[in-house]
């Protein structure tokens, strides 16, 4: 019953996200995204409340580095396409590190938040059910290419 409401919900919502604009997109991405973990994770009211600001935080901060840095150090490769130097390409390589750095250390800390919070096993839930979420969405979007 709760796959099949789960199911729905992210049918119905993922058809009109890919005829929207980038923030709209967004928006309703994270909507399935809450409602899939909220289902998932079965946060009691009061884990609920501690929960969403700090894995809110946690995914601003990612969205952030991801799209902030990574994607304009991907830009600039891109347009440096056949002429990349091998210096830039070592100065555009630490700067990716970095990035990926970055992310981790952002992750430990919010597992680290979220320990106390909602122990440790739903910790291990929430990252197996942000797995199954990317890979359902992915999948939903190569459906609505072909």
């Amino acid at each position: 019953m709760k796959a099949k409401l789960l199911l729905t919900l992210f049918l119905s919502f993922s058809l009109s996200v890919f005829s929207q604009g980038h923030k709209e997109k967004r928006d309703q991405i994270k909507a399935l995204k809450v409602s899939f973990l909220t289902t998932e994770l079965n946060l009691t009211s009061d884990e609920s409340a501690k929960f969403w600001p700090v894995y809110n935080n946690y995914e601003e901060k990612e969205y952030q580095i991801r799209h902030d840095k990574m994607r304009s150090i991907i830009k600039k490769i891109d347009q440096a396409g056949n002429t990349l130097t091998e210096k830039d390409a070592n100065t555009y390589l630490t700067q990716l590190q970095e990035a990926e750095e970055e992310l981790l250390a952002l992750r430990k800390k919010m597992v680290t938040e979220l320990k106390p919070i909602i122990g440790a096993v739903k910790v291990i839930k929430l990252q197996k059910a942000e797995f199954d979420f990317n890979r359902k969405l992915l999948s939903k979007y190569r459906d609505k290419k072909k």
